[in-house]
């Protein structure tokens, strides 16, 4: 089934209305459908160059707009977000992480996971919609899922653009490891500068 999905998400890439099949796919991937915008936004960008940076705003403002739909999904469907995040094997992590929350703990952990979520190959979706049921507050939700979203999606488009059929192929061999490399050396940062701010201030 992923097998035939993927296929069919290339072939709306080529389709005269990839634009808004990419924007569809971008937005139901942050809440429930498995195949990242990737799979677009790659051959889009090679076969319409000059127009990658608009392919990348498409996929991040659906993307992130998705991320929303996800999270009021949290919110307000438990039933139905709890089986989302059964599927992925995340359900005693996300019991635990909401305890953490509750308890005033966890806030910056669960703002690096996110981060890592929307950039790395994690199940964006997984943790849209986690957001929504353990309570995190939903703009800092919105401002991190743009970043890290938005970061992601450019990185794809520009790199794309420049170098054409030899990111594909790296990205086949080492787009995974590389993504999720830069995403925890990005959080270990941000960690480090909220430990200095905390100690100086």
């Amino acid at each position: 089934m992923l097998n035939s999905l993927y296929k069919k998400c290339l072939e709306l890439a080529a389709h005269k209305s990839s634009k808004f099949f990419l924007g569809l796919v971008s937005f139901i991937e942050s809440s429930f459908f498995p195949i990242p915008p990737d799979v677009m936004i790659i051959p889009m960008v090679f076969s319409r160059k000059k127009e990658f940076f608009k392919i990348f705003l498409i996929a991040t403002i659906f993307s992130v707009l998705g991320g929303i739909f996800g999270y009021y999904i949290g919110s307000f469907f438990f039933d139905f977000a709890t089986q989302i995040i059964s599927l992925y094997g995340y359900e005693e992590k996300m019991i635990k992480i909401k305890n953490d929350l509750s308890e005033g703990a966890g806030f910056f952990a669960w703002l690096g996971i996110l981060f890592l979520a929307g950039f790395t190959p994690l199940p964006y979706k997984v943790f849209t919609i986690a957001s929504g049921l353990v309570g995190f507050n939903l703009f800092v939700f919105i401002i991190v899922s743009i970043i890290s979203r938005g970061l992601r999606f450019f990185i794809i488009s520009y790199l794309s653009y420049k170098f054409g059929h030899l990111f594909t192929k790296f990205m086949e061999s080492h787009g995974s490891r590389w993504f999720t490399m830069i995403g925890v050396v990005l959080v270990f940062i941000f960690a480090v500068v909220i430990y200095v701010f905390k100690h100086t201030s």
